[in-house]
C-alpha cells in the first residue's frame, strides 16, 4: 500500500517547525517605526556584525569572478583596512553618505562592506547614469565620499564634482592592502539607521533614492537562512556554504546586492562574480569553472540562452535557475522549461526596489497549477489587494497590491511627499501595481505602476524621459510607452508634436533628438522609435493625455 505527501502541505509543517517558538527561525509579531510586522529573533542587528561573523568562514571563497579568487578571510582584512581609511584619513562618520558610481567588481563589495561598517550610508549610483544624472545624484545624496571607476570618473568629471573622488581601480585596493591588522568595523548603530540608498527610476521625472536599513538587510539575510534550512529539512544534503551563486545583474541593484552579496557573506557561500555586459559564452564559462548551483535571471537573459548553443557547456552544477525583475509570459516560460535542461524546475517572482527582496515567490509547484502566478507572500511578508478606498477585496478581485513586512524600505531620502504616498495607515507599502489574489492566497499581476517600461529588466518611468524632451525647443508635446520586444521585453518608443511641424525633416529631428537624449540619461531610456504627428495628443477633462488612445 502506498500513500502520497501532499508536498504544500508537507511544505507548510516544515516552515512551521523551524519558524515556531522552539524553531531555528521563530518569527514573532513586533514594532518596526510604529507598526507591527514579523520579525525573525535570530537576526543580527547591524551589517558590521555579518561582516565580523564571517570570518569564521575562513578560508572559503567568498567572491570569484574569471581571474581572481578572495576568501572570506581575505575579504574581511581588506574591509577592515578599507574602513579605518575611510574613518581615519576621509572622515567618514555614522549617517555620512559614500557613493559608488561603478560596473560590478569585488572592489564594489569591498566598498560596500567597508562604508556601512563604520555607519555610512552607501549610495548605489545607476553605473549607465548620463552625466546629468550623476550630477542628480550627488546634489541629492550629497555624499562625502564617491568611489567610482574609470569610466563613471570621467563622467564625474564633467559633473564638476566638488567632493573626493576615490578610483575603483587603484584606491580601493591600495586603501584595502595599507592596514592589515586593522581591527573589524563596527560602530554604535541602531536597527532602524539607514544603510544603502539605491535609486528607482521616477514616476515624476527624477530618480528617487529608496532607503534601506540594517534592520531591512538583516531580515533579508534571515529569510535566506530559512530558505537553506528548508532545503535541508526537505532532504537536500548541500552544506549552504557548498552552494554558488551566479551574479550577473547590477549591484546597484537589490537582486545583487541585498539578495547575493550581503547574504552569502553571512551563509558562507560563494559568489560567481561576472563583470562586463551580458555576454553568454562568459557567462557560461564561468557557470562551468565555478559550478554554479544558483542563478536568479532577468528574462532578457534567458532570452538569449535559448538562442545560443549551448552543448559545449557543462550545466550539470546548475540545480537552481529563476527569474526575477521583469514580467515573463507563460509561452515563455515553457519555452525555457523546454529548452533549458536547468529550467525544469523554473521559479518566478515578484518584488520591487523599496521592498528590499521578493515579496512573493511562485514554485514549481504553484506555476503548474496557476502557469501566470507569482506566487504567495514569502515568509514575513504580509500582502492585501486593496480598492481606491483602501479597503482589501476579495479573492478574484482586482486592485493595487500592498504589502507589509520588515522588509520594506525606511522612505525615499528626501522626499517626504512619496513617502507618505506610498506608505499608508499601519506602514503599508501601496506598490502601484495592479493585481488579483486567488483563493491560495498567490497573486498575480494585471499591470505594473502606471506607465511603466521595462526594459531589459531595467524600469523606465515615461514622465523622465518626457521632462527631458520637453527641454528641447523643438518639442511641443511628447508621449513615451513601451513596444513588446521578443528579447528585451519592451522598448521605448515616443510621439512627438514638433513645434514646428510646417517645415519638419523627421530624419533630421529624430537624429537630434536621440543625440540630445543620450547625452540627458541613460542609454537604455533612450528611445529606439520615433513618430511624429501635426495632431496634438488627446487629453481628457483634466488635461492629461489619453495614453491607451495615443498607442492605439
Amino acid at each position: 500500500m502506498t500513500s502520497t505527501v501532499d508536498p504544500r502541505s508537507a511544505a507548510q509543517q516544515i516552515v512551521a517547525a523551524l519558524t515556531g517558538p522552539d524553531g531555528t527561525f521563530p518569527l514573532t509579531r513586533g514594532e518596526v517605526l510604529g507598526s507591527e510586522a514579523y520579525l525573525f529573533e535570530s537576526r543580527a542587528r547591524a551589517l558590521h556584525e555579518l561582516l565580523a561573523a564571517s570570518a569564521e568562514h575562513g578560508d572559503r571563497v567568498y567572491i570569484a569572478t574569471s581571474e581572481r579568487r578572495i576568501t572570506f578571510a581575505e575579504h574581511a582584512r581588506m574591509v577592515s583596512s578599507l574602513a579605518e581609511e575611510l574613518r581615519t584619513t576621509y572622515g567618514v562618520k555614522k549617517g555620512d553618505r559614500v557613493a559608488i558610481a561603478a560596473a560590478n567588481s569585488p572592489e564594489w563589495i569591498i566598498a560596500f562592506w567597508a562604508s556601512v561598517s563604520v555607519g555610512a550610508i552607501c549610495v548605489g549610483f545607476n553605473a549607465w547614469w548620463s552625466a546629468r544624472e550623476l550630477a542628480y545624484g550627488l546634489e541629492h545624496s550629497q555624499p562625502v565620499l564617491v568611489i567610482a571607476d574609470a569610466r563613471r570618473a570621467t563622467a564625474l568629471a564633467a559633473a564638476e564634482v566638488a567632493v573626493p573622488v576615490l578610483s575603483i581601480e587603484e584606491d580601493v585596493p591600495r586603501l584595502a592592502s595599507l592596514q592589515p591588522d586593522a581591527p573589524l568595523p563596527s560602530t554604535d548603530i541602531a536597527e532602524d539607521d539607514p544603510a544603502v540608498i539605491l535609486y528607482t527610476s521616477g514616476t515624476s521625472g527624477r530618480p528617487k533614492g529608496a532607503v534601506h536599513s540594517h534592520r531591512n538587510l538583516c531580515s533579508v539575510v534571515e529569510y535566506h537562512r530559512l530558505n537553506d534550512a528548508i532545503l535541508g529539512a526537505f532532504g537536500d544534503p548541500t552544506d549552504p556554504r557548498d552552494r554558488s551563486y551566479l551574479l550577473a545583474l547590477p549591484l546597484f541593484h537589490i537582486a545583487s546586492l541585498h539578495n547575493l552579496a550581503v547574504p552569502r557573506l553571512a551563509t558562507g557561500s560563494k559568489i560567481a562574480l561576472h563583470q562586463g555586459a551580458f555576454d553568454v559564452d562568459r557567462v557560461m564559462s564561468l557557470v562551468e569553472s565555478e559550478q554554479v548551483t544558483n542563478w536568479g535571471a532577468v528574462p532578457t537573459m534567458a532570452s538569449r540562452l535559448l538562442e545560443h548553443d549551448l552543448s559545449g557547456y557543462d550545466t550539470s552544477s546548475l540545480r537552481a535557475f529563476s527569474l526575477a525583475s521583469a514580467p515573463s509570459s507563460i509561452p515563455f516560460k515553457e519555452r525555457l522549461r523546454a529548452g533549458l535542461p536547468f529550467a525544469s524546475a523554473l521559479v518566478d517572482s515578484y518584488g520591487l526596489t523599496e521592498s528590499c527582496t521578493a515579496v512573493a515567490v511562485a514554485s514549481p509547484l504553484d506555476l503548474a497549477e496557476a502557469p501566470g502566478t507569482l506566487g504567495n507572500p514569502i515568509m514575513g511578508v504580509e500582502m492585501e489587494v486593496r480598492d481606491t478606498d483602501d479597503q482589501p477585496v476579495p479573492a478574484g478581485v482586482e486592485g493595487e497590491v500592498c504589502v507589509r513586512s520588515a522588509y520594506n524600505m525606511l522612505g525615499y531620502w528626501n522626499n517626504e511627499s512619496a513617502t507618505s504616498n506610498a506608505f499608508r495607515g499601519g506602514r503599508w507599502l501601496h506598490t502601484g501595481d495592479i493585481g488579483t489574489l486567488d483563493e491560495r492566497g498567490r497573486i498575480s499581476l494585471s499591470s505594473r505602476r502606471s506607465d511603466l517600461i521595462i526594459r531589459g529588466g531595467e524600469n523606465v518611468y515615461p514622465a523622465e524621459i518626457e521632462s527631458v524632451l520637453a527641454e528641447h525647443p523643438a518639442v511641443a508635446e511628447c508621449l513615451v510607452m513601451g513596444l513588446d520586444h521578443p528579447d528585451l521585453g519592451q522598448e521605448v518608443a515616443v510621439v512627438i508634436v514638433p513645434t514646428d511641424p510646417g517645415s519638419l525633416d523627421e530624419q533630421r529631428l529624430e537624429q537630434e533628438l536621440t543625440a540630445y537624449v543620450a547625452g540627458e540619461i541613460a542609454y537604455y531610456k533612450v528611445p529606439t522609435h520615433w513618430r511624429f504627428t501635426d495632431r496634438a495628443l488627446p487629453r481628457n477633462a483634466t488635461g492629461k493625455v489619453i495614453r491607451s488612445s495615443v498607442k492605439a
